[in-house]
């Protein structure tokens, strides 16, 4: 018998016996329903926050190289002169996707000799980033801004801030404008990961910062192009030299080919179309679904649409997420390592694609889960 890959399988068992273990499921994808295992059931767990509906792709060719090589094609730069107008800035950069923009752009513009202090709730790809650019990486207290400025405080040469604007995993706000006010105190470059703020909040769906009347004191934006705009792929806006230098040293921009030039069309199409009609839909979605959950006896801290009920046991928000299933409800269940251990949780997102009557009916259903699994 070969013993040379016991170790995986004592590892997949591990994450089995913790009720962390995952499988992929089959699912099709049609507006605001997810068709898996023969249900058709409500999807509260995309990132399609708008809901854009504006056709279908129309595939031709694809580049099959990098832009830096021969994939560099005309939409392209169509796409990044809107998105720097969208995000007030000089000159914006595409990336294949949001994961590969942060490791590109922090890896281009922060060495070893400087310091990242970052929120200790952002996103895995932020983190990744920050440990690739061989920087000291200083963690700061979740939207603790005396716990920020007291690590500044302690701290000589070339600064960083970096967070989300909108955190991923528990649906609330950075305080931005308290950050711009110490970044600008203490001359210090700050990053925003706009992922799942971008086309939601602000004038026009412009954002998080916009939103907190800080766009301006925002040095470097980096977002998504398939939350909002439920497209694909990611961005980098900032000062023209800044793109320049993700141009020349961003390896997951250099070493990769280009998106396809459909779904840059596609991007464009969704972007270009009016969209202040369902963001519109997707506030009065989200207004409901808080109110609805207060009043049912929810706590959350989300002040967007991402929003978390948080569990804590592992094997109970299984059970939870199962008896959401079989009640006609997809909600995935987030455990670690995406969350703390003990802290895991159903995350539910709410779209413009969602009726007034279908969030009701989810409500309906989340009040007999908090008394069926005793969620305070």
């Amino acid at each position: 018998m070969n013993h040379k890959f016991e170790f995986v399988n004592n590892r997949i068992n591990k994450l089995k016996k913790d009720n962390l273990y995952r499988e992929l499921q089959h699912t099709i994808i049609k507006k605001q329903y997810i068709h898996t295992k023969n249900k058709k059931l409500l999807n509260l767990s995309s990132n399609d926050y708008l809901g854009l509906d504006i056709g279908n792709l129309n595939f031709k060719q694809f580049q099959s190289s990098s832009r830096s090589v021969t994939g560099n094609d005309r939409k392209f730069l169509e796409l990044e002169k809107k998105l720097s107008k969208h995000k007030s800035q000089e000159k914006t950069l595409i990336y294949p996707t949001g994961y590969m923009a942060n490791l590109g752009a922090l890896t281009a513009i922060i060495e070893r000799h400087d310091t990242v202090f970052s929120d200790e709730l952002n996103h895995a790809s932020i983190i990744e980033a920050c440990k690739l650019s061989s920087a000291k990486i200083k963690i700061y207290k979740h939207n603790d801004m005396a716990d920020l400025e007291s690590k500044i405080k302690k701290t000589k040469g070339r600064k960083f801030i970096i967070s989300e604007g909108i955190f991923s995993m528990d649906g609330d706000s950075a305080k931005i404008k308290e950050i711009t006010e110490i970044s600008s105190k203490f001359d210090i470059i700050t990053i925003l990961d706009d992922a799942h703020g971008d086309f939601v909040f602000g004038k026009d769906g412009k954002g998080t910062a916009n939103h907190s009347g800080a766009s301006k004191k925002i040095d470097l934006y980096i977002s998504s192009l398939s939350k909002g705009l439920g497209s694909f792929g990611g961005y980098v806006s900032s000062k023209k030299s800044i793109i320049e230098l993700c141009i020349n040293r961003s390896k997951s921009f250099i070493y990769t080919s280009a998106l396809p030039s459909p779904i840059i069309e596609f991007t464009l199409k969704r972007f270009n179309s009016n969209r202040e009609p369902r963001r519109k839909k997707l506030w009065n979605n989200i207004n409901l679904f808080h109110k609805g959950l207060k009043q049912i006896g929810y706590e959350t801290r989300s002040s967007s649409q991402i929003v978390p009920i948080i569990i804590g046991d592992e094997k109970t928000t299984l059970e939870f997420g199962k008896y959401l299933v079989k009640n006609g409800i997809f909600a995935q269940p987030i455990r670690y390592p995406t969350v703390k251990k003990k802290s895991a949780r159903i995350r539910f997102s709410v779209t413009a694609w969602h009726t007034t009557k279908q969030l009701n009916e989810t409500l309906s259903v989340l009040e007999k889960c908090r008394y069926k699994f005793k969620i305070d």
